[in-house]
């Protein structure tokens, strides 16, 4: 279950269908679906995608946590981070992803709240992160960098796969699945 996560500047709010107001605004650049692909969500598809998303994974193995990014300073949101986790090999896989809107870009926000979430997960325990990067994308490559995470030689729908090994912290976090 998503809970709160804080950082120097930040706090992860988990994700509520409220939000969907406020986040319609953050998202509208179509600048950010250049490497996603897709438009812009207005209000209404917006609430309906969250509402989805908070309803949970179909397979029960598996756990949909999304935040939305709250810069503290100014009291707004600027983006979001989110990690399916679930199990794969020896553990907990944890497929993340951020996404920080234009206004907000070039300030650290996106490295702050990925290294959060990847701190956060070592708690869980998860034992690996996995981002998908397309190639073109130079500042989410920074951030996946930034965040611990690895190129991979595996490439899939155009993004190379990035995936880093956490410190799973000895004391167990709650049940995610």
């Amino acid at each position: 279950m998503a809970e709160p996560i804080r950082t120097d500047r930040l706090v992860l709010l988990p994700l509520t269908v409220e939000h969907a107001r406020e986040m319609t605004t953050v998202l509208a650049d179509p600048a950010l679906h250049t490497f996603i692909g897709g438009e812009p969500d207005t209000p209404g598809a917006l609430r309906s995608r969250y509402a989805r998303m908070l309803a949970g994974a179909p397979d029960p193995t598996v756990s949909w946590c999304n935040w939305v990014i709250s810069l503290e300073a100014e009291s707004c949101l600027t983006g979001t981070v989110q990690a399916t986790v679930g199990l794969a090999g020896r553990g907990r896989t944890a497929e993340i992803a951020w996404l920080v809107g234009t206004d907000w870009q070039g300030r650290g926000i996106a490295t702050e709240a990925a290294r959060g979430l990847v701190g956060w997960l070592a708690r869980q325990p998860v034992h690996t992160a996995v981002a998908h990067v397309h190639p073109d994308h130079l500042a989410s490559a920074a951030v996946a960098a930034a965040a611990g995470l690895t190129p991979t030689d595996r490439v899939q729908d155009g993004e190379v796969r990035w995936e880093g090994r956490l410190a799973v912290a000895s004391v167990p976090g709650p049940d995610l699945a």
